[in-house]
């Protein structure tokens, strides 16, 4: 009898780790058949920062997999991310190399691996080399060239970076759980691969994902990754900002955050008060449990002054990148937001005010993959899953193109690589 084999998606988060389990089946196919979500420590900015620390927080994880079957420790796609992660545009230009100027895959090879001189501090790595377009003979906007006839093949890619040390760690820190890697994949590729349909990536959109401790973007238009960027900013900041603000504890203020928060404050009436016995209310403890000096009767405006002057700044950072690149208003899609910071109330509606763009909430496309447990699917029906959701498609898109499930024995960044032909235009 054939073993099983399972792909398991993480996506390591300042605020909470996320872990998805599907069976890998015929033709691509997978199963989806457990979620799991603890508290993350040791990790900052998203990025780990103490080792020994977040082994400690995700050994829960690691151990509801192991008593899963201790093969979903064996395939893990993992995401990278934070604000030092930077992508560059970059240009590779080659002769093409058959007498008849017939286009093979050796020449396309080495167009890529020409894209990818690009000078790095020894500090850095490559971790994705993304095609946009490849270009004969001056020509451009060919998708595929193999096969093609041109004397000169040039290519343009956005060449993605990222802290050695980050990689290290990631890789140590699942190494010393008994996991084993099989992708690693820059956080906001794996956002847009479950959230953004094809049309949008086409029109014109940017997603930006707003985790615990920093926010991400990354822009499409005509199916192809225009730019990413990383700020260390997210929904953490509005906490800490709410316990300053409040003069209350950091639990509390997560309590005013989520039961009684609001993105726009001219939305709420400057009479609205909220007593002690209203958060008691709503939490089912007493409020002594989170913070025992508290008795204040907080205005409910206050509250959403001080979450709306930071979800401000945060979409000031994405304009500005959006200048940038002079997409600022000119996105005919809009933006599509995800990631735990997503469910703040009336959100939308300061992204639209904000960008002048469209808003909406992106939820993960669960259509691809197979649900067997209605309760697993309705957890991962959450923005905060759209990046441990897009993992397991981007290694479904892996499978699709090499006919073979990943193995994780011979993980080095030559096969992934290959994963990221998916993100060829």
């Amino acid at each position: 009898k054939k073993k099983t084999m399972y792909i398991t998606s993480l996506d390591i988060g300042t605020s909470q780790v996320k872990a998805l389990v599907a069976e890998a089946g015929k033709g691509g196919k997978l199963s989806l058949i457990a979620a799991f979500k603890c508290p993350s420590s040791g990790i900052r900015k998203g990025e780990v920062s103490d080792i020994n620390e977040s082994v400690f927080s995700l050994k829960s994880v690691f151990e509801n997999l192991f008593s899963l079957n201790k093969s979903a420790l064996k395939n893990i796609f993992v995401n990278i991310g934070g604000a030092n992660v930077k992508s560059h545009n970059s240009k590779g230009i080659v002769a093409v190399s058959r007498a008849d100027n017939e286009i093979s895959q050796d020449d396309i090879d080495r167009v890529i691996k020409a894209s990818q001189a690009v000078k790095l501090s020894p500090n850095r790595m490559i971790i994705h080399t993304i095609t946009r377009e490849f270009i004969i003979d001056g020509i451009g906007d060919a998708r595929e060239p193999l096969g093609m006839f041109g004397a000169r093949l040039e290519v343009n890619s956005a060449v993605i970076d990222a802290p050695s040390q980050n990689y290290k760690n990631i890789s140590k820190l699942i190494e010393t759980l008994d996991g084993k890697i099989s992708g690693l994949i820059y956080g906001p590729l794996a956002a847009s691969r479950s959230t953004l349909t094809k049309i949008k990536k086409d029109l014109g959109a940017v997603l930006i994902d707003i985790g615990g401790g920093s926010t991400t973007m990354s822009v499409y238009e005509e199916g192809k990754l225009l730019h990413t960027a990383g700020f260390p900013i997210g929904s953490g900041h509005i906490t800490n900002d709410l316990a300053i603000g409040l003069k209350c504890s950091v639990k509390l203020a997560e309590v005013f955050k989520i039961f009684f928060g609001n993105a726009v404050a001219k939305e709420i009436s400057s009479k609205e008060k909220i007593s002690p016995n209203d958060i008691e209310e709503k939490i089912g403890m007493e409020i002594s449990e989170l913070d025992k000096n508290f008795k204040s009767v907080v205005s409910r405006r206050e509250v959403a002054e001080i979450i709306e002057s930071r979800l401000t700044e945060i979409f000031e950072f994405v304009n500005n990148e959006l200048k940038l690149i002079s997409k600022n208003g000119r996105l005919p899609a809009g933006a599509v937001l995800c990631g735990g910071g997503a469910k703040m109330s009336s959100i939308v509606d300061l992204v639209k005010e904000e960008l002048k763009l469209p808003a909406e909430i992106g939820f993960p496309d669960i259509g691809e993959i197979e649900i067997i447990d209605q309760n697993v699917s309705n957890e991962v029906n959450d923005p905060e899953f759209a990046v441990s959701l897009g993992l397991l498609l981007l290694a479904k898109d892996q499978w699709m193109r090499n006919n073979e499930w990943p193995i994780s024995d011979k993980f080095s960044f030559i096969n992934l690589k290959k994963i990221f032909k998916y993100f060829t235009p």
